[in-house]
């Protein structure tokens, strides 16, 4: 079922009861005020990725010598590969210092085997080393969000009815603080029950992978045997 920003900002109105459901409506100004305090929500809420627990896959294509690419509304990265044809390669994330404060050629066209990712206005830079020297498939699973919304987007096209109803408690809570209200304790009680098991949908992945090897060459099994190309160090 559809639910557009106003929608939600009239629902939280109600629920924090700085408008009163039966004697009231929701104002211009005060629309406003809750458009306004709703993007802030969404633009913190995007700070805190435990409360974000949408995951997705997504692909894209490099371009010929290209380091910087611009992902929209993606909050965290969480993994990154590239393709050559069919066969997938992984991705070493490198720190901010080691990208980029240590020593390089900057202009080497290669396969693209390091990343960085840094936050940025309304989504992720992704920096990419060595420059990609031709066009590769980049597949990578990744947080996204919204950070900023108008008062007709259909909100339950990004988001699922639970967090919609979570969106609706928190921005209660944040129209009291604007208002000088205070929020109903019922509703504060609910609105900690919803956040504590948003904690346990999709947390990340912070399995540890170990290999073992009895030289410097990395290690083949049959799976590498029959992996054709390019293997990594």
């Amino acid at each position: 079922m559809a639910e557009t920003a106003l929608q939600l900002i009239t629902k939280a109105y109600y629920l924090s009861q700085v408008v009163s459901r039966q004697l009231q409506v929701v104002s211009g100004e005060q629309v406003s005020d809750g458009l306004e305090l709703l993007n802030a929500l969404l633009d913190i809420k995007g700070s805190d990725l435990r409360l974000i627990p949408y995951y997705s896959y997504a692909e894209m294509d490099t371009v010929n010598g290209q380091e910087l690419y611009f992902l929209e509304n993606v909050l965290s990265i969480d993994s990154l590969t590239f393709n050559i044809g069919v066969v997938r390669y992984p991705m070493k994330e490198m720190t901010r210092r080691e990208y980029f404060a240590t020593g390089r050629v900057d202009n080497i066209s290669s396969l693209p085997f390091s990343y960085r990712q840094e936050r940025c206005l309304g989504g992720t830079n992704l920096y990419l080393y060595f420059l990609p020297a031709g066009v590769y498939q980049l597949k990578y699973m990744a947080k996204f969000g919204l950070t900023n919304v108008s008062l007709t987007q259909d909100l339950s096209l990004t988001y699922d009815g639970y967090y919609l109803e979570y969106l609706r408690f928190a921005l209660g809570e944040y129209l009291c603080l604007q208002y000088g209200a205070t929020f109903p304790d019922l509703a504060s009680q609910k609105y900690k029950e919803i956040r504590k098991k948003l904690m346990d949908i999709n947390p990340p992945d912070l399995s540890v992978i170990k290999r073992s090897y009895f030289n410097s060459y990395p290690a083949i099994d049959w799976q590498m045997v029959n992996i054709p190309g390019w293997v990594p160090n």
